[in-house]
């Protein structure tokens, strides 16, 4: 199974739990996409752009369960990121887990596959 990982506010997850569905952060809805990241990315990804950020959750999210809505295309440096063109069903969530930061001021993250 491919996963691929967002990085979400606990406020707008929780939003999104009463909606069944995550619509995207203010970046994704102006980007016209919700951006996500493989797990190889994702701790550049919270270094970037959320940096000493606190309340945030790391949501892991099948790839398969997201069919042609799932788009692999250029970003950072050229490499391939994953972008959802759609509302991010809560069903493909396969869990969602607390990214605290920790006394070096980076985000600790939960052990991840790719």
């Amino acid at each position: 199974m491919s996963v691929v990982y967002k990085i979400v506010s606990e406020s707008s997850w929780r939003e999104a739990e009463d909606r069944g569905a995550f619509r995207g952060a203010p970046v994704d809805v102006a980007d016209g996409f919700i951006h996500f990241s493989t797990a190889g990315q994702v701790a550049e990804t919270a270094a970037r752009h959320f940096a000493s950020q606190r309340g945030l959750l790391l949501a892991a999210v099948s790839a398969e369960q997201l069919g042609d809505a799932l788009r692999w295309e250029p970003s950072r440096g050229g490499a391939l990121f994953p972008h959802l063109y759609a509302a991010l069903p809560l069903s493909a969530v396969l869990w969602v887990k607390p990214l605290p930061l920790g006394s070096d001021g980076l985000h600790e993250f939960p052990p991840l596959e790719d």
